[in-house]
């Protein structure tokens, strides 16, 4: 264990920055040690890692198309998803409804 109390500041300083970086690389190191495991049992099955990229695809989503926009200026618009945009609660907050906007 550390005796914290017996170092100096610098040294506690010093400790903290050794600390912070270990913590940021940690989930690399982890992600590296799984990748070199599921390589291996790939191998040990006679199968290319390579090959595991096929099985491993990222779903790819297409922008939303708008579905709002402000009238006072056409080229804000939202589509529905996410945080609602400043212009339309702003108009909310004055009494219109979100089908007023509907493009």
């Amino acid at each position: 264990m550390i005796d914290l109390e017996s170092m100096s500041l610098d040294e506690l300083k010093k400790l903290q920055k050794d600390v912070a970086f270990e913590i940021r690389h940690f989930k690399n190191r982890e992600k590296k040690k799984a990748l070199a495991e599921v390589e291996e049992f790939a191998r040990a099955r006679g199968l290319n890692p390579a090959d595991l990229s096929e099985l491993v695809k990222r779903r790819t989503r297409k922008p939303a198309k708008p579905k709002y926009a402000n009238p006072q200026d056409p080229t804000q618009t939202w589509s529905g998803r996410g945080r609602r945009p400043r212009w339309l609660d702003e108009a909310l907050s004055k009494g219109k409804s979100v089908e007023d906007f509907a493009i």
